[in-house]
């Protein structure tokens, strides 16, 4: 059972900072993907960040830049490292994993914490 454990959202100012962390468990040779997708009521998910097991990274464009992800490969823990944060990333923040168990990919998701980039 994938189970994911999410920390570090908040209330940040306008060119503030926020480190988001994500600890999951449950996969016996390690996700596929590990990253964060963000929502804002009204509005479908959207990726962030991701990061593949071979280590290859990808960004949406608004946060290039701006954003960093890392991963722990050794405690299943990604981070996202959010920097010169704007109002507009105001949202909920996922994290997100894909998993391949028995010869299918399964997608799974955090709880999701809060974000907010306000004065």
């Amino acid at each position: 059972q994938v189970r994911l454990v999410e920390s570090g959202g908040g209330l940040v100012q306008p060119g503030g900072s926020l480190r988001l962390s994500c600890a999951a468990s449950g996969s016996g040779a390690g996700f596929l993907i590990m990253g964060w997708y963000r929502q804002v009521p009204g509005k479908q998910r959207d990726m962030v960040a991701t990061v593949r097991k071979d280590e290859t990274i990808e960004y949406a464009t608004s946060v290039k830049g701006r954003f960093a992800i890392s991963r722990d490969y050794a405690k299943n823990t990604v981070y996202l490292q959010m920097n010169s944060l704007k109002p507009e990333d105001t949202a909920v923040y996922y994290c997100y994993v894909q998993d391949f168990i028995e010869f299918r990919f399964f997608d799974f998701w955090g709880q999701g914490t809060q974000v907010t980039v306000s004065s």
